[in-house]
């Protein structure tokens, strides 16, 4: 019988929560597309649980022009006013208005940076952070560098960007491994830290 692999404990039995645990959750991303789906997600989360807003996941791809953030900054009233008829996503005002607002900030911070890679990255020196957890309490909600990342990000103009929405980004994209140490994905997404993307399991 084969041995049940060791994970975080964190999230649900779901097997979608399973995949984005074991293939997506801390594993380095730099492609300002996805760097832009992850932070409007992130902030869609506010108030929810995660698994409410993985299960949307195709929805707001759909809804938000496949996180093409130059499109998604073209939102008109009358693009809003549909969106909030969408089932698909998160029908809230200020969410979907905060989406388009963040839209714009990101291309004004390609813009002046470079790439939205850069400036995130440039938080943390440009690599990966490994943090070596016991315990899911031993995890911190937010860090000096999430706190520094939420000030420059409502700076720009942004918002549902508070702290502990910028370091549940930056667990999500990469920027620090949370995993416990016991879990399986530790040790893999630390030895293939400089990789970008899904990471399948060995």
């Amino acid at each position: 019988m084969a041995r049940e692999l060791k994970r975080c404990g964190w999230g649900t039995r779901d097997p979608l929560y399973i995949d984005y645990h074991d293939c997506d959750w801390g594993v380095p991303v730099h492609d300002d597309q996805r760097l832009f789906e992850m932070l409007i997600l992130e902030g869609a989360q506010a108030g929810l649980s995660w698994i409410t807003i993985l299960k949307r996941r195709e929805g707001y791809r759909r809804a938000f022009a496949a996180f093409d953030p130059a499109k998604v900054a073209r939102f008109n009233t009358r693009k809003v006013e549909k969106l909030l008829e969408d089932t698909g996503i998160i029908r809230n005002r200020a969410k979907v208005n905060s989406a388009i607002r963040n839209a714009s900030a990101f291309l004004e911070i390609q813009r002046t940076e470079g790439s939205f890679d850069r400036f995130l990255w440039g938080f943390i020196g440009g690599r990966p952070r490994v943090n070596s957890w016991k315990r899911l309490a031993d995890i911190p909600a937010k860090t000096a560098e999430s706190l520094a990342l939420s000030k420059a990000l409502s700076e720009r103009g942004m918002n549902f960007v508070g702290p502990t929405i910028c370091y549940a980004l930056m667990q999500s994209v990469g920027m620090v491994n949370d995993h416990l140490v016991s879990c399986f994905r530790h040790h893999e997404v630390q030895k293939r830290g400089g990789s970008s993307g899904r990471q399948r399991r060995s």
